[in-house]
C-alpha cells in the first residue's frame, strides 16, 4: 500500500519538530563553546529544517490552487510573494550557504555557516513559523 502523500498540515509538524530539534542543538553547541562535533549537529539539524521549510511552503502553495513549483529558490521567491517570509533575499543567502557548504566547495565553511544559523537563520525559521500558523488558522 503506498503512503498517502504529504499535505501541508503533516509537513509543518514535521518542520516544527525538526526547529525545536534545531533550537536544542544550537543550545548544546553554544554550551560546548561550539566545537567541532556539536557545528556538526548545528548543521545537520538546520539542513533538515530548511528542507522541511521549503516542503511546507510548497505543499501551502499546492493547497492554495497554485501550481507545482521546483526548486528552492523558486520556492523561496514564492514564499516571500505570498508573506510566508519576511526577508526574501535572507532566505536566498540561506539556501546559497547550504550550497557553499556542500561538497563541492574545497574551503572548510563549517564554522561560518553554523554562525549564519545561530546569528541569522534560526531566527528566520522561527519567523516562518509564526507566519505559517497565522496562516493555517
Amino acid at each position: 500500500m503506498k503512503p498517502a502523500p504529504p499535505n501541508c498540515e503533516k509537513c509543518f509538524l514535521d518542520f516544527q519538530d525538526a526547529l525545536e530539534e534545531l533550537e536544542v542543538n544550537i543550545q548544546l553547541g553554544k554550551q560546548h563553546d561550539l566545537e567541532e562535533k556539536y557545528q556538526k549537529k548545528i548543521i545537520r539539524s538546520f539542513e533538515v529544517t530548511h528542507e522541511l521549510a521549503l516542503k511546507t511552503i510548497g505543499e501551502y502553495l499546492k493547497k492554495m490552487g497554485r501550481p507545482a513549483i521546483l526548486g528552492p529558490r523558486d520556492i523561496t521567491v514564492e514564499a516571500f510573494n505570498e508573506d510566508l517570509i519576511d526577508d526574501g533575499k535572507a532566505w536566498l543567502d540561506m539556501i546559497i550557504d547550504r550550497i557553499k557548504f556542500g561538497p563541492l566547495y574545497v574551503e572548510d565553511y563549517q564554522r561560518e555557516l553554523t554562525e549564519n544559523i545561530n546569528r541569522k537563520y534560526f531566527r528566520m525559521l522561527l519567523n516562518f513559523e509564526r507566519k505559517m500558523k497565522e496562516k493555517m488558522n
